[in-house]
């Protein structure tokens, strides 16, 4: 069995440049982001983003196939977390949401560069082994 972990990098920024990289897929609000991005062909998404595609998505298809849609939905409407998750920006890789550990370490080093740079305030890694990271809630 193959255990080769793959990895996802998120960063958190202010409030003003989620709004500008929310509004303008480009990430021309960051001028530095956008580069690292474009040499990585790497691309944002919103996390609250993605939870509310999530949700819409089980409510059209039929929640009883969605696992996690009630904690999602829970999750979009409570103000606090909203907050988070607006500020919070998952990077994907060619379109993956986890990539290799090499992709992951060259694109972090970059990206550590940018912590109080203009509104990015933290450079998160996580990987795919299930020990590091919190599961699914039972409901």
């Amino acid at each position: 069995m193959d255990v080769t972990l793959q990895f996802q990098l998120r960063i958190t920024v202010s409030p003003e440049l989620a709004d500008a990289l929310r509004s303008d897929r480009t990430s021309a609000a960051h001028a530095t982001l956008r580069d690292i991005l474009r040499r990585h062909d790497a691309t944002l998404k919103c996390q609250f983003d993605a939870f509310a595609d999530y949700v819409n998505e089980a409510e059209r298809l039929g929640t009883e196939n969605y696992p996690l849609y009630q904690w999602t939905r829970d999750t979009i409407e409570n103000p606090e977390k909203k907050a988070k998750y607006l500020r919070s920006f998952t990077i994907y890789v060619n379109g993956d949401e986890v990539y290799g550990k090499d992709v992951a370490d060259a694109m972090e080093t970059e990206l550590l560069k940018l912590v109080d740079a203009n509104g990015i305030s933290r450079v998160s890694r996580f990987d795919t082994n299930p020990a590091n990271n919190p599961q699914p809630p039972a409901r």
